[in-house]
């Protein structure tokens, strides 16, 4: 019998420190000097080296005269393989830190060379729950997109080429020391990248406040993450120069990732993971995918939860009934979504609809997460939800 969550005992996890809002980038040198960091290897991609972005964090290094190298090879969806060619740019260069600089892949790749580098096990055996018991490398972390909230969750996911399938580190040794949240640092986001970290961020903070483990910590904090993002993410998908809709979206994500990093997320991440372990689909998009089908399902299991959406999304709900409320923050996921451009159903992808019962079959294995979904899905549950996506 599940427990309601006034009856269990939580912890509250995140970063050791944080340090947010408009200027916070400026603020690495201080974090660079109490941490010791004398030979950081910077982790990125090539993207945010061209955007110009990287100089914010370089020109504080050179005034430290710290040195560094860069590791810009980071690909979207990153796979195994990068944990590796990382790891050996760690060693070969005798790095003594990190710093991850970029999205939720740039941030999952440092973790895990973070706790990998001075493993002697093969990569393979961190994977799971809890099988990292150390880290002494010095880990800071700077997002660049509004996003996976990776820099304060003890999670790093890759993607295994030869099976197909995301895999998950979960341990709270990948929890920066310092996580560094600054809206300048968004400011070059591509807008189809805004997109799809901007509706991810906003599934973080939905299916945390949904979740069996949800407490009336992560409700605050999800609460307010769906308000400002569902607020602000058409304005910076609109007009990338707008600082307030930037600082506003680094807010939301922050909290949306503290959320989901306490309460988890559910059946829409477990889900999404088939997806972009197959056909190379970003994590935000394939979220953006099914989150209204997911939620539409779970409504049975949940419906009085939704008025708590509704009231963050400011959708009037006087006089609705419970059924009508949910289905009033479903058809809002489904707009805000056309509004900054995802496409809608699987189809749009050229996903065949043939696949969906091996895609099922690999989702209902994906236990650690839906364990936390508010409905008990079986695997037909699983296939039509994937039907009603298409």
């Amino acid at each position: 019998m599940q427990l309601s969550s006034f009856n269990q005992v939580s912890s509250f996890k995140s970063a050791g420190k944080l340090i947010t809002g408009h200027g916070a980038a400026q603020q690495l040198q201080l974090y660079v000097q109490s941490l010791g960091m004398q030979r950081p290897l910077i982790v990125t991609d090539s993207g945010v080296v061209a955007s110009g972005t990287l100089d914010m964090i370089t020109e504080q290094l050179t005034a430290l005269k710290v040195s560094y190298e860069v590791f810009d090879q980071v690909t979207p969806e990153p796979e195994v393989e990068i944990v590796e060619m990382c790891t050996r740019a760690f060693n070969a260069g005798k790095h003594d830190s990190v710093i991850a600089v970029g999205g939720g892949s740039a941030m999952d790749i440092a973790k895990c060379v973070a706790v990998y580098a001075h493993y002697e096990g093969p990569l393979e055996a961190l994977f799971g729950e809890n099988k990292v018991d150390q880290r002494t490398i010095p880990l800071i972390a700077m997002p660049t997109t509004a996003g996976t909230g990776s820099e304060v969750t003890n999670i790093a996911i890759l993607s295994d080429k030869a099976q197909q399938m995301k895999k998950g580190i979960v341990s709270d040794c990948l929890l920066p020391d310092v996580a560094i949240v600054a809206p300048e640092l968004t400011l070059s986001c591509p807008r189809s990248v805004t997109a799809a970290s901007g509706v991810d961020a906003l599934v973080h903070a939905v299916e945390a406040y949904l979740s069996n483990f949800a407490t009336p910590i992560t409700d605050a904090l999800a609460v307010k993450a769906m308000n400002l993002i569902v607020h602000a993410l058409p304005k910076a998908f609109a007009n990338p120069n707008n600082l307030q809709a930037r600082e506003d979206m680094a807010t939301g994500s922050l909290l949306a990732g503290l959320a989901f990093g306490n309460a988890g997320v559910g059946a829409v991440h477990a889900l999404a993971y088939p997806l972009g372990g197959r056909y190379h689909l970003a994590h935000g998009v394939t979220n953006a995918l099914l989150l209204p089908f997911v939620m539409e399902w779970n409504k049975l299991a949940c419906v009085e939860r939704f008025r708590g959406i509704a009231v963050a999304f400011d959708e009037p709900v006087a006089g609705l009934s419970d059924d009508a409320v949910a289905q009033a923050v479903i058809q809002r996921m489904h707009k805000l979504c056309a509004d900054v451009e995802i496409p809608s159903g699987l189809r749009s992808f050229d996903i065949p609809e043939s696949d969906i019962p091996e895609l099922a079959a690999e989702a209902i294995k994906v236990e650690r997460l839906l364990r936390n979904n508010p409905r008990v899905l079986t695997l037909a549950d699983v296939e039509a939800i994937y039907h009603a996506a298409y």
